[in-house]
């Protein structure tokens, strides 16, 4: 099992810190903010890490982790993603890295308390195509969000004015080697990107999809308020 953290993008939101800075460098209370999906993949037993980003960051996030002795068990690759075209995009670039070992996939600016070490194992050893974790959330129109019927997913909306439920689609997903056969297919959406939930909604429609639901905090880190209350969190424990 392959792990991938995206770690591209401008950051706009976080501007002017991030004009000389990639985001997911940025700290949250006392660490990288990358160190967290990092943490999260190393204690579900992930031992090979691909670092995907812009080439004007990558040798940032080489400096940081390499020699880095809080990840000393973790086996670490760099790859560029040469224009902002999206998350799927971003995980084709990993193709060639990960070969066809099955992937856990985060997004660099997501903070996941939970322990999906049970899930990374029963995915690997399973026969499920894709995975994808949801999250209860109060701000359902900021998200993709997923609709539940009967404990099954039935559907995905993008940012709806009116949710058809409260869990968001995290920044966290399994797929087998069969998601590099989807990204190529897929075509780009009207903002010029080839989008994730295209590639999550392949395998739902076509019964390959399987979900959990995250149990405690997730932080998905977009702005100056959300940065706050990550580190808020942390250094009240």
């Amino acid at each position: 099992m392959k792990g991938i953290i995206l770690a591209g993008g401008t950051g706009s939101r976080l501007y002017p810190i991030t004009k000389v800075i990639n985001k997911h460098l940025l700290l949250v209370y006392n660490k990288p903010m990358i160190y967290y999906p990092l943490e999260t993949l190393a204690k579900a037993g992930v031992k090979d890490v691909i670092i995907v980003s812009g080439k004007e960051h990558i040798l940032q996030f080489q400096s940081l982790l390499s020699g880095n002795g809080d990840f000393k068990n973790i086996n670490f690759a760099y790859a560029v993603q040469k224009e902002a075209g999206g998350i799927a995009q971003a995980l084709g670039v990993c193709k060639e890295f990960v070969g066809e070992e099955k992937i856990v996939a985060m997004l660099g600016d997501n903070v996941i308390i939970d322990d999906i070490k049970a899930a990374v194992s029963g995915f690997e050893s399973g026969k499920i195509a894709a995975e994808v974790f949801l999250k209860s959330t109060k701000e359902p129109s900021k998200y993709t969000i997923a609709k539940i019927v009967s404990d099954k997913m039935v559907g995905l909306e993008d940012k709806p004015f009116s949710p058809k439920s409260d869990l968001a689609l995290s920044g966290l997903y399994m797929f087998d080697s069969s998601v590099w056969r989807v990204i190529s297919q897929i075509r780009p959406s009207v903002k010029g990107e080839l989008e994730i939930i295209d590639v999550i909604t392949y395998f739902l429609k076509n019964n390959k999809l399987e979900y959990k639901i995250l149990e405690r905090n997730w932080f998905d880190i977009d702005t100056f308020r959300d940065l706050l209350a990550a580190s808020n969190f942390f250094a009240g424990k």
